[in-house]
């Protein structure tokens, strides 16, 4: 047990510190974004006079003007000065977060992600995966997804940060959207395989779990931490709309990845949350994640899922027992909804008939009595 708690200990440590520096060589782009200040206008303002006011970029003021002439008015060009203020705050509001982007990490890290994640997803279809060949991959994805690519972007932010710039600013950013797009069509194809293997907070949870062997895990049910991840999911977004706040800034646990910007609260948060990985699998990912309530939508139309060949299945519940999570045993037995399924590999590695698959198509139904005692 003390040679446990040290592995976590240096393993956590090797992230903050590791990722602190690569974080400086990347340039130390902010990645947040603060809202924008309230702008007043009058109708006698031009747009030179806007632009010196609040020190403002020309081509954010003139954009929402719609006119090149830094010298006419806004009564003469016949603008209401609320939509005005309101129009410059939006494009403020984008031009805050492309700046705010690491362009070329962004490209790098969708692009290792594809990848990567095609590598696994061919090694899960031809062999199972251990768990030390898993335990290998998770190290992998620690340290390419977040020591070396850092907190941002993430399947969580791409959620949660849409959420908070709408309700703060009333803008939706594109790039942020086809990120999204991409992570649900990851999640169409393979199962939330984007959630087990490339989410840089979800792997170092992952990774915790599985190193803390004799430590008592606890399996919570599918219906109390959707519940808390839908109530958490509609109080970011109450927030976001009625104050301007981003709820989850403070305690953001991806912000590991980028240790020069945490706060006390921040610290704690993530203190909190890797301890509870040694006993309850990615407590981050069942309790409180944005991404995992849209991911769980969207796994429900994936190709290529768990699935169990009732022919070879002997019902011992192997499988169901050593799942992390609830999942396998509503997969094995169709008893109750399906909870998330992170398609780690675990019950295909466990089954001793190999009745278990990670396949195209559609889940069959057990034969009635199948798991009757």
């Amino acid at each position: 047990m003390i040679k446990q708690i040290l592995s976590i200990i240096v393993t956590v440590a090797a992230v903050v510190v590791l990722s602190y520096y690569s974080m400086i060589l990347w340039g130390g782009k902010p990645e947040t974004v603060e809202g924008t200040a309230d702008i007043k206008l009058t109708d006698t303002m031009t747009a030179s006079e806007i632009i010196e006011a609040y020190s403002l970029p020309d081509e954010v003021v003139l954009k929402a003007l719609g006119t090149e002439n830094k010298d006419i008015s806004l009564s003469e060009l016949g603008l209401n000065t609320g939509k005005v203020a309101e129009n410059i705050k939006k494009n403020i509001a984008i031009e805050k977060e492309h700046q705010s982007k690491n362009w070329v990490k962004i490209a790098s890290k969708f692009a290792v992600w594809i990848i990567f994640m095609t590598v696994i997803f061919v090694y899960m279809r031809k062999w199972k995966i251990s768990r030390k060949a898993g335990i290998y991959f998770y190290l992998a994805s620690i340290f390419i997804f977040g020591i070396v690519l850092g907190s941002d972007p993430s399947p969580m932010g791409t959620v949660k940060d849409a959420v908070v710039l709408f309700g703060r600013d009333k803008v939706i950013f594109p790039p942020r959207m086809i990120a999204f797009t991409v992570f649900i069509l990851m999640v169409v194809v393979a199962n939330k395989f984007v959630c087990s293997w490339g989410c840089q907070f979800g792997v170092l949870q992952d990774y915790l779990f599985r190193i803390s062997i004799g430590f008592k895990k606890f399996k919570v049910p599918f219906a109390v931490t959707n519940t808390v991840r839908i109530l958490f999911l509609v109080l970011i977004a109450v927030f976001a709309f009625v104050s301007g706040t981003d709820i989850v800034e403070p305690i953001d646990p991806f912000k590991i990845f980028n240790p020069a910007v945490l706060l006390v609260s921040g610290i704690v948060f993530i203190v909190v949350m890797l301890i509870a990985s040694l006993f309850v699998y990615r407590p981050w990912c069942h309790f409180l994640c944005p991404f995992g309530i849209a991911g769980w939508f969207f796994e429900k139309l994936s190709f290529f899922k768990i699935k169990v060949d009732y022919g070879k299945c002997i019902a011992c519940g192997t499988c169901e027992k050593e799942c992390p999570s609830t999942v396998m045993g509503a997969i094995l037995k169709r008893d109750r909804i399906i909870p998330d399924c992170f398609s780690c590999g675990t019950c295909i590695e466990k089954c001793p008939v190999k009745a278990i698959s990670f396949d195209k198509g559609k889940r069959q139904l057990p034969p009635e009595g199948k798991f009757m005692k």
